[in-house]
């Protein structure tokens, strides 16, 4: 009868020992997960890095253009008068001869114009006036939302 009993628990045994083997699966779900995370980060993200020349920009009551099927050329003037081509700081001597380089090379003549408020007007309309020259007729001046409105409304 001891024998008995003694066989059954080395059975049990061996199943238990027999269950504790080392997978040979590798599990990806937690590396998909992780994956997923980063895309998510990095496609909220991505928006934030496009221009990074420091503008104080105009608020006006205007709503936001629709989304552009090539990305428009930035132009951005500074407060100290500095005329900034995407992210590249260029002189007023070359700036037309480097607009008619890049015109050349685009497909549409979209360009977004970023002026800080403090500026003259005269500055804006002179920049203009070398975008318009070198090809560029479809210029958006870039502002920020929720400024005052006519009639006594603010946006």
């Amino acid at each position: 009868m001891g024998a008995s009993l003694q066989g059954a628990g080395s059975a049990r045994g061996r199943r238990r020992r027999a269950g504790r083997r080392p997978m040979a699966e590798i599990n990806v779900t937690p590396m998909v997960d992780v994956m997923l995370v980063l895309l998510i980060i990095f496609m909220v993200a991505a928006p934030m890095l496009t221009v990074g020349v420091p503008v104080e920009l105009p608020e006006t009551a205007a709503s936001a253009l629709p989304a552009e099927q090539q990305e428009p050329l930035t132009v951005s003037l500074t407060r100290d008068g500095k005329i900034v081509v995407q992210s590249t700081e260029v002189e007023r001597e070359g700036f037309i001869p480097l607009l008619r380089s890049v015109a050349a090379e685009r497909d549409n003549d979209k360009v977004f114009l970023r002026a800080d408020g403090g500026i003259p007007y005269a500055d804006v309309m002179q920049v203009m006036g070398a975008l318009n020259a070198s090809g560029f007729h479809d210029i958006g001046l870039v502002t920020e939302q929720g400024g005052p409105g006519f009639g006594g409304q603010d946006g």
